[in-house]
Formats: C-alpha cells, structure tokens, sequence
C-alpha cells in the first residue's frame, strides 16, 4: 500500500535536507521525497502541516529486561513505550537473566523483536562471559545471531588485558565495543554523586574521577588497537574533554549522553529521591554545563535514553537499597527538543543525535530519508504540550523524575516499514 506523507517540513540531517514537503512510500519503501503529486487508488494520505517530518529515532542504550526480567518490562512495552516516544529502532543491553552472552539468548531477543516488537530490535551482546569481567563471551556466535555489538554495560570490563582483547577481537568483525566507564576501586558502594550534598545526605558518593580515568583508560586502548570505541551515558566535564582531545587525536571514539544529564544536577537527589537514582549519578552544574557544550559542539554524537525500568516496589525503597536506573523513552524526544529552544543546538543537529550518529555509531541501517530506505519515519509536533503522567506511561517503569513536569514538543505519530506504529491522542 502505498502512503503520502504530506505538507510537513521534511528534515533529514543524513543529507542537510530542511523544507517543506511531501514522502511518499510504497510497500514500507521511500520512494521520493519532494511533490508527491495526484492521490493514486488505494494511496493513504497522512496530513503533515505544521509538523516536522524526520527519520524515525534510534535509541542505542535501552533495557528491555526480556528474557528473565520480564516484571520489569518486555521486549512488547519497551518498544510499545519507544514508539511512543518516535523511536524506530532500539539497541538493547546484555544484562538480562540470563545475560546476553551467547548465541541462543541473542537469538530469543531477536525472535521476539521480530515477532512482538512494536519497532526494530538489536541486540548488544555482553563483552565477557556472564559480564564477570573474567572470560570473553561467544562475540562470533552472536554477531552471526544478529548482536550488532558488545558491552558489559551495568558492569565496567575491570581488566584492561581483557578490554584490549575485546577490542582487537571486535575488530575481526567490524563492530562497536560500548564501554561503561567506571573505575571501580573508586566507585564501589557509592549511590550519588560524591560531593557536599552526599555528605549532608549521608550517602556513600561516586566521585567524577571514576568515570574519567575508566574513560581516559578506554580511549587508550582504542588508540592502540584500532578498535571502535562508544562511550555510554557520558556524564561529566572530565570525560567530555577527554573526548574531544581523543577526537582531534583522530581516534575512533563516538559517545553519547542521556537527557537527565543535561537536564538534572544532584539537586533531583535531595529529599532521597530514589527516581533521580541512576549510575552514573547526576553530576554539577559544571558537568551540565560540559555536556551541553559538548552537544553543541559535536563531541558527544549521541543522545540515547538508558532506559532501565523497575518495578515501583523496587524503587520506594531506601536510596541505599534503591536499583539505579530511570525509564526515559517516552521523554526524550521533548527533553532534547528544550536544548533548541535554549539555543543549544538546531533542530537538524538534535535529530542527528538521535538519528543518523546513533546509526553510524553501532553500523545500524537508518537514521536518513534517502529514496529506497526502509520508511521509518516520526511525525514531530513542536507545540505539543503536555504533561509527564507515568501512569499513562507505556512502559512498565514508572521510575522517571520527571513526573509533573510540563513538557513541549512530542512524536505525534511513528512509521515503522511504511506501517503506523503510534499516533499521539488529540
């Protein structure tokens, strides 16, 4: 079936394309970007005016916690809950149960994205065994399964003979090493970060050196071994300018940061907030500073969310006790739209975070609207407003803290394969 996506301005930073005008897709195909012309039989036709027409985005950090975490979120309300928020694609991290380390685990998740998901679905599969940090994992088995690449993420690769290993065996098969950066000897038992409000508050804090030096750390070894190094959920100045000096160093290193790192300080924490929980924790005002520069500028490529649901009775816990983590699908897109309204970036470079440098960080297809791609597209209205209910949430998660802010701009449909996936209530 055919389908026309008309009157919207049309932006795809893929190609600096920025105008007001038609997509047309034939059988889950772009076929021309420009006048669709006369309505043919059986030709749907979405109403765009107004609206912001982009590739669909791609999320490379989310938990989808199936197989093994499934009260926590499914393979089915994770991607329910990314398609709400304009997400076309997700790249899911290894740590489920059982952790993602071989060839059947990565064949089940990409059974179950195929048959169940709401969007596309590629999986991450863990750097070592059991990500214990002690045995690389079955890497070949599961590139051949579908893995599109591998982390320990949740858990930094301590031994950095092992992260080496990992990195010269990524690259027999051209793939992303993703890399949680956190030296542990300095972050251990650690639950915000460390500073004069974790002394108020009596909390054990992690200090912003942990995610520097592991940073620092990783960024040599891709140096030395040629590998392909991403940065997860960067959150502080320190790594920010490590960052941008491996860059200009010519090394081949992408990073991305999360929406509560430019968004939040360490202040969400007063009260024992346990929703403002996550690892890394919420940093500074100079580390916000940093990594809003650093989105401005380019050295961080990537937004992702980092979604990681819990169950609520997991989080109204103390904050000691308390998971790390938040949900952040169905907020991202509007977080991210606040950075253009601040002057922070152009409308073309927000998408780009989220759409064509996610797809080029991990090797992914899409993230551009070029003729003959795959027609994953989101339909964006930048006057939405609305407010943050978790309740009406998706997800399973509800852990965001978010809840009650007033927010503007969201998807207001998503197009997976020319079929629509979401469409936003009036």
């Amino acid at each position: 079936m055919n389908v026309i996506i008309k009157g919207g301005r049309v932006i795809d930073p893929a190609s600096g394309l920025d105008k007001v005008c038609d997509v047309v897709i034939d059988n889950g195909i772009i076929v021309k970007v420009g006048t669709a012309g006369k309505k043919t039989a059986g030709c749907s036709v979405i109403d765009a005016s107004g609206k912001v027409v982009a590739p669909g985005l791609i999320d490379i950090h989310v938990h989808l916690r199936e197989p093994g975490l499934e009260y926590k979120e499914t393979i089915l309300t994770g991607t329910e809950a990314a398609a709400a928020g304009g997400f076309t694609a997700v790249a899911c991290m290894p740590n489920t149960k059982p952790i993602n380390d071989n060839r059947a685990v990565t064949d089940y998740i990409v059974r179950k994205g195929r048959d169940e998901g709401a969007v596309r679905v590629y999986p991450i599969g863990a750097i070592t065994k059991g990500s214990t940090g002690e045995e690389l994992a079955e890497i070949g088995d599961m590139i051949e399964a579908g893995a599109v690449a591998i982390s320990d993420d949740g858990k930094p690769v301590t031994s950095s003979v092992m992260m080496r290993r990992a990195m010269e065996y990524s690259r027999n098969f051209g793939i992303t090493v993703v890399s949680h950066a956190e030296d542990m000897s300095l972050a251990e038992g650690g639950v915000m970060n460390e500073g004069a409000l974790s002394t108020r508050l009596g909390l054990r804090g992690i200090p912003a050196i942990a995610e520097d030096i592991a940073s620092a750390r990783d960024i040599l070894l891709a140096e030395y071994t040629g590998a392909r190094l991403h940065l997860a959920h960067v959150s502080t100045a320190g790594t920010v300018r490590l960052i941008r000096e491996a860059k200009q160093r010519g090394i081949a290193v992408t990073a991305e940061t999360c929406p509560h790192y430019f968004t939040l300080t360490e202040a969400a924490v007063d009260g024992y907030n346990t929703n403002a929980k996550m690892n890394p924790p919420l940093r500074g005002e100079e580390d916000v500073a940093a990594i809003r520069e650093a989105l401005r500028d380019g050295t961080i490529d990537v937004i992702a969310t980092d979604h990681a649901p819990h169950h609520y009775s997991e989080k109204d816990a103390e904050f000691d006790q308390a998971p790390f983590g938040i949900v952040g699908l169905e907020t991202a897109l509007s977080l991210t739209l606040s950075l253009v309204r601040d002057g922070v970036m152009s409308l073309s470079d927000a998408l780009a975070a989220l759409t064509t440098n996610p797809a080029k960080a991990l090797g992914l297809p899409g993230g551009s609207l070029a003729v003959g791609s795959a027609a994953d597209l989101v339909i964006i209205d930048l006057d939405a407003e609305w407010e943050v209910k978790p309740e009406k949430f998706r997800s399973k998660g509800r852990n965001t803290p978010f809840a009650g802010w007033k927010m503007k701009g969201r998807a207001a449909a998503t197009i997976v394969d020319g079929k629509l996936v979401y469409q936003a209530e009036n």
